[in-house]
C-alpha cells in the first residue's frame, strides 16, 4: 500500500500533522510520501498510491480561505479527472474562528466534483496537532481498515 501526503501549512503545524500521519502508516505498513504543495504537481493526485492525502489550514473570517501555497494548487484541480482514486483531507485549525478547518468541507467537496472517493470524514484538529496526536493516529488506523 501507498500514499502520499500533499500538505500546505505556514505555521508549521500542518506539516506537522503530515508527519504525524506519515508515522502512523508507516505503522501500518502503508509506504508514504510527503510533499510540501509548493513540490507537489496536480499529476500527483493522479498517480500510483493507493490513498492521497490533502492537508491544508484554512484563514478567514467572512469566507474560507486555503492556505496562500495550497490555494494556486487548488485552482490547478479544475478539470482533472480523479475517479477510481482514494482521498482524505485533514486541517489544523483553531475552533473561535467561524470557518474551523472549512478547508476539509472545501476540498472534500471539489475531489467529489472530479470523481473522488473519500474514504474517511476530514480530520479537523483544534489547536497544537501534537496535543491530538492520538487522534490523529485513531484517524489513521481507521483510515487503514477503510482501504
Amino acid at each position: 500500500m501507498k500514499a502520499i501526503i500533499i500538505f500546505g501549512s505556514t505555521t508549521g503545524n500542518t506539516e506537522v500533522m503530515s508527519e504525524i500521519i506519515s508515522g502512523a502508516f508507516e505503522e501500518d505498513n502503508i509506504e508514504t510520501v510527503i510533499k510540501n504543495v509548493v513540490n507537489a504537481d496536480i499529476q500527483d493526485l493522479k498517480g500510483e498510491h493507493d490513498l492521497v492525502l490533502l492537508g491544508c489550514p484554512a484563514y478567514g473570517d467572512d469566507e474560507v480561505e486555503l492556505q496562500e501555497d495550497f490555494d494556486e494548487f487548488y485552482e490547478k484541480m479544475d478539470g482533472i479527472e480523479l475517479k477510481g482514486k482514494n482521498f482524505a483531507v485533514f486541517a489544523p485549525g483553531d475552533s473561535s474562528y467561524e470557518y474551523f478547518c472549512g478547508s476539509v468541507d472545501f476540498l472534500e467537496e471539489k475531489l467529489k466534483e472530479l470523481g473522488g472517493e473519500i474514504v474517511e470524514e476530514g480530520l479537523k484538529v483544534d489547536g497544537d496537532p501534537e496535543d491530538s496526536k492520538s487522534e490523529i493516529v485513531e484517524w489513521c488506523s481507521s483510515l487503514s481498515k477503510s482501504l
